[in-house]
């Protein structure tokens, strides 16, 4: 007689959290992490091990405004039970809070799916009592336009190991990145970058290189031998961790996870099939 094997249903969770106090996503022996913590309050909600898997690491410090991670539980439907999400947020602690489950395909995948990555690192230039985890103050003269020329270089690059963290075990330091400026606000100024994928601590290596140029250190010519030296130590210091935010990870629109955009997709295929 086959042995009873038990159904697990996959599901995705959308996240936020502050970074600060935590060594970052991934589980760590003998250190907060977000991974851990997750994991210990979802496993007593569901009353069974549940393991999370992320979209990604995030460095100690680094804040995330949407964040997608996905575990496998034996119960279904509980994306339909508010209570959880609501239970879910009563015990995680301040800095961590579930927006929303989803049910996924069993082959669904929070890290290999994902299609694209977006973050944000904010600068400010005065002094903020509110924002010290959250920008990296910084009150030097910075050339906006030299910045933005360099990030507008990055576009033109795939391999990024001159900004990937020294030990790293990368299986590619090749990235596609899709988008790349620097934006001027009130108190400072913000980096957006997207791409398909990040190494570890490679945007912070980029925007520590890219004020540096700012501040008149590195021409553009010389920023463009830094990418292609492929050396870390060519690039400069990291910039801290506090200012830095993963803000969207995209995934195949089947997914669903963007119903906005999916109905905009079935109208457009409708339109299609009513003129043909």
């Amino acid at each position: 007689m086959a042995a009873f094997m038990q159904k697990y249903f996959r599901y995705f969770i959308q996240l936020s959290y502050n970074g600060t106090g935590f060594c970052g996503w991934q589980f760590q022996p003998g250190v907060p992490t977000i991974q851990e913590t997750l994991q210990e309050k979802m496993s007593l909600l569901l009353r069974e091990k549940t393991v999370v898997v992320g979209c990604g690491r995030t460095d100690s410090g680094v804040h995330a405004k949407k964040y997608f991670a996905h575990f496998d539980c034996a119960q279904e439907g509980i994306e339909n039970d508010e209570k959880i999400i609501f239970r879910l947020n009563k015990m995680l602690p301040p800095g961590i809070a579930i927006q929303k489950i989803f049910r996924m395909p069993d082959n669904a995948h929070a890290r290999f799916a994902a299609t694209s990555r977006s973050y944000e690192y904010h600068i400010s230039q005065v002094k903020d009592p509110f924002g010290a985890n959250f920008s990296w103050e910084l009150h030097e003269e910075l050339n906006f336009e030299k910045m933005n020329e360099g990030a507008k270089i990055i576009m033109g690059y795939d391999d990024f190991s001159a900004f990937s963290k020294t030990g790293s075990d990368n299986k590619t330091t090749f990235c596609k990145v899709t988008f790349s400026e620097w934006e001027k606000t009130e108190t400072g100024i913000v980096y957006f970058i997207s791409a398909n994928r990040f190494l570890r601590n490679m945007v912070r290596a980029i925007a520590g290189t890219l004020t540096d140029m700012g501040r008149g250190k590195i021409s553009a010519g010389e920023f463009k031998k830094i990418i292609e030296s492929g050396d870390r130590s060519e690039a400069s210091m990291s910039v801290p961790p506090g200012g830095l935010f993963l803000t969207d990870v995209k995934y195949p629109l089947e997914f669903g996870l963007e119903p906005e955009k999916m109905q905009k997709a079935e109208n457009r295929k409708q339109k299609t099939e009513n003129r043909s």
